[in-house]
């Protein structure tokens, strides 16, 4: 009878054990090596390679015309002179501050807005159908008219940035509210949680996935409406942006200044990215067990 008994406790153990192993390699950090090995080794890679097939066309004479096609060298030699006139860093954070500014101001509209149109029926039938047909429309459509209702200031970017980000972060959340399980709902109902208080403490953390989709869309849109804006209505008083360095080399016919415009336009886009969606993406998964790290 006793040796019975001891099969049982040695099963729970080695369920435990397996249990614990299992946490802990969902949890577990992966070492630098592992890291660099994955997920920065490659893109050097890829930017060597883009690089080196670069340079071969103009060294072999594949491409022949600098106004077409300008050298690594040439486009350096412009970052360099931008640093050196102490220039390069704010081209940058004049379109930075911008974007993250309207940005925020977008979140603020669209995630309550979001909210209205997925819990109230109503609405949502009458405004539903504007958001997809805003979101479909290209930014730079809004520009034309925001210069003449507000002309040429800082007023106008954030007007093209919230009419293009504001119904990407709504039906980015709009989209996520109908992802939720309605036993999540019944529940929280069942707790109290209704009116406001349920959809900040069910609604919202439930729907969270797609409305962080509804985010890095909500920043790409922000991102592209802010340089329309500073390519079409460029003007001195708003500074000079990579918008504007970009419509300053198309004007001064410098390819070198327009890849440069280009590059940064492109940094800033991976830059955040980066170190902001893709770290929360990763939060948001790893917390619901989607991602496990091997």
């Amino acid at each position: 009878m006793a040796s019975t008994d001891t099969t049982p406790v040695q099963d729970t153990g080695s369920v435990e054990a397996g249990l614990d192993a299992l946490d802990a390699q969902v949890t577990g950090r992966p070492p630098f090596r592992q890291t660099f090995r994955e997920k920065i080794f490659p893109p050097l890679v890829a930017t060597a390679v883009v690089l080196v097939i670069w340079q071969a066309l103009i060294s072999f004479d594949i491409v022949t015309d600098p106004t077409k096609l300008p050298s690594p060298g040439d486009v350096a030699a412009e970052f360099k002179d931008a640093w050196l006139e102490g220039k390069l860093l704010g081209y940058i954070w004049t379109s930075v501050e911008r974007g993250l500014l309207g940005f925020l101001l977008a979140l603020a509209i669209g995630t309550p807005l979001g909210l209205v149109v997925a819990r109230v029926k109503f609405i949502r039938a009458a405004i539903g159908p504007v958001l997809s047909g805003l979101q479909s429309l290209p930014s730079v459509a809004w520009v034309p008219p925001a210069v003449l209702w507000l002309g040429l200031n800082n007023s106008m970017m954030y007007a093209v940035i919230l009419l293009g980000a504001v119904p990407s972060i709504a039906n980015g959340l709009v989209s996520g509210i109908d992802q939720v399980p309605p036993l999540f709902l019944r529940a929280g109902r069942t707790m109290g949680a209704t009116g406001w208080k349920g959809a900040w403490h069910i609604v919202l953390p439930a729907s969270l996935p797609g409305y962080l989709a509804g985010l890095k869309q909500g920043w790409a849109f922000s991102w592209r409406s802010l340089m329309a804006a500073e390519i079409i209505a460029s003007s001195p008083d708003l500074g000079i942006g990579l918008g504007a360095l970009l419509e300053n080399g198309r004007n001064a016919s410098s390819m070198p200044m327009i890849f440069e415009a280009i590059f940064l336009i492109l940094f800033v886009g991976i830059a955040v990215d980066l170190l902001v969606f893709s770290p929360l993406e990763r939060r948001v998964l790893r917390s619901r067990g989607l991602l496990v790290k091997s």
